[in-house]
C-alpha cells in the first residue's frame, strides 16, 4: 500500500531531471501519473520506467506555453485515469543575463514558462476540482526557487517569475481551500540538473524550443556552495523530489500557502 494509492497526478516537465524524479516518486507510492515533456522520447522513457515498476503512466507531450496545452494536460488525466488529485508545476529553464543585456524575448520566454503556464494549468483544473468533490485533500505544488525569494544576479526574468509563482501559490491557497485543495510551493536552491551540472566556463548549451540556451553555474557559485552549504554539496534531483512528495502526502493536509525552502540550509 502506497501513501498515494488511487490518486492521479500531473507533473509538467517530468521527462528529465527533477520532474522525472517527482513522477517516479509519486508513482512508486501508488499515483497514476501524466508525464509531460517538450520531447516525446524522455516523456515516454519516464512513463515506461513507471510501468516497468508496476505503476500507471501516460504521456502528454508538448510545450507548457502552448495555448491549448493546459486543457489537454488536465483532460489527459481525467479522461485516462478518471480523476485529478495532484498538480505539480515543474517545467522550466533559465535564460540568464544582466538586465541591460536582457531582451524582451528572454524576459517573455521565462515569464511564460514559469508563471503564465502554471497559471493556465491551474485555471484549466479549477472547473474539474470544483465540480468533482472528493473526501480527501487534493494537492498543488508549484516549483519556485530561492532566486524568487532573495534574487540572483543575472536572473531578473527568472527571479521575477519565481516570485510571481509564490504570489500565485498564496492566492490560490486562499481561493481553493473550500475545495479541500492545498496549494504550496517548493523553493529550490542549488540542485544538480542538466542546467547546473556544467560550469559557466564549459561553453555548454541546451536546445529548448528552437533556442540555443547557455547553461552552467559559475565556478565561484559552485565554490561558494561547497564552502557555505552545511552539507558541502548541491542537492540531487531525488532529494528535490522528496520535498514535493512531502507536500502531496496526507500528513500535509493542514499545510497550506507555504513555501518550503530546499537548499540544504544554505541561508
Amino acid at each position: 500500500m502506497g501513501t498515494m494509492d488511487g490518486k492521479v497526478a500531473i507533473v509538467s516537465g517530468s521527462g528529465r531531471g527533477i520532474g522525472r524524479e517527482i513522477a517516479l516518486k509519486l508513482a512508486s507510492e501508488g499515483a497514476a501519473v501524466v508525464v509531460n515533456d517538450l520531447d516525446a522520447a524522455p516523456a515516454e522513457e519516464t512513463a515506461k520506467d513507471i510501468e516497468a515498476a508496476g505503476g500507471r503512466a501516460v504521456t502528454c507531450v508538448g510545450s507548457v506555453v502552448d495555448a491549448d496545452f493546459a486543457e489537454r494536460f488536465v483532460t489527459t488525466a481525467t479522461d485516462t485515469f478518471g480523476g485529478l488529485d495532484v498538480i505539480v508545476n515543474n517545467a522550466g529553464y533559465t535564460w540568464d543575463t544582466v538586465i541591460q543585456k536582457m531582451t524582451d524575448e528572454q524576459w517573455d520566454a521565462i515569464l511564460d514558462v514559469h508563471l503564465k503556464a502554471p497559471f493556465r494549468i491551474l485555471r484549466a483544473a479549477q472547473p474539474y476540482l470544483r465540480n468533482n468533490p472528493v473526501d480527501h485533500h487534493r494537492k498543488v505544488v508549484n516549483i519556485a526557487s530561492v532566486s524568487g525569494l532573495y534574487g540572483n544576479p543575472g536572473q531578473a526574468n527568472y527571479s521575477a517569475a519565481k516570485a510571481g509563482i509564490i504570489g500565485l501559490t498564496k492566492t490560490l491557497a486562499k481561493e481553493w481551500g473550500r475545495y479541500k485543495v492545498n496549494v504550496n510551493a517548493v523553493a529550490y536552491g542549488f540542485i544538480l540538473t542538466r542546467m547546473t551540472e556544467a560550469t559557466a566556463t564549459d561553453d555548454a548549451f541546451v536546445e529548448i524550443e528552437g533556442r540555443r540556451i547557455k547553461v552552467g553555474v559559475s565556478p565561484q557559485i559552485a565554490a561558494a556552495v561547497a564552502r557555505t552549504n552545511p552539507f558541502g554539496r548541491p542537492g540531487t534531483p531525488t532529494e528535490a523530489a522528496g520535498a514535493v512528495y512531502l507536500l502531496c502526502t496526507p500528513e500535509s493536509n493542514y499545510i497550506n500557502a507555504q513555501v518550503l525552502t530546499v537548499d540544504g540550509g544554505s541561508r
